[in-house]
């Protein structure tokens, strides 16, 4: 598809660009952690999965590692991180987001984010909190149903 400008040329449309980020689905039994954000200006109050974006040069792995131990100190093995669910989210003009279960860690999570995070909690996998950002409450329904893949907000 071509784009006329105003002299009537045609020009390709420009090529979309995403942002990556990756949530951490971390379980503990039949339970999930989750921080409730704050002082970020985005959703406030809202519990939501530890997560982070890409950075450049890093493997969507990398970086999940990297957030886990930042923002709750928990170091995880690159082989015990499974692929749960990916998403294209409409928001900021579109972006990948891919969840990652971990059930084995080293460290006891600890909110290292206080700036950001008022608190963590665990939730039983089904009752999870009322108070979510919207992508991630769907994201974590894909996930029960064993569904790698979603389109939201589109």
């Amino acid at each position: 598809m071509s784009v006329a400008t105003t002299s009537g040329a045609r020009t390709k449309p420009q090529r979309h660009r995403v942002t990556g980020d990756v949530h951490l689905v971390l379980r503990s039994g039949k339970e999930v952690l989750f921080g409730q954000r704050r002082n970020t200006g985005f959703k406030d109050g809202s519990w939501h999965l530890p997560s982070g974006h890409l950075e450049a040069d890093e493997s969507v792995v990398a970086a999940l590692l990297r957030e886990a131990e930042e923002e709750i100190g928990v170091v995880i093995a690159a082989d015990d991180v499974q692929f749960s669910h990916v998403m294209h989210n409409s928001s900021s003009g579109g972006r990948m987001a891919f969840f990652f279960t971990v059930d084995s860690w080293q460290g006891e999570p600890n909110n290292r984010e206080p700036d950001k995070c008022g608190e963590l909690r665990w939730f039983a996998i089904d009752a999870l909190p009322d108070h979510m950002i919207g992508y991630c409450h769907a994201a974590m329904a894909y996930i029960a149903a064993g569904q790698p893949f979603s389109v939201y907000g589109w």
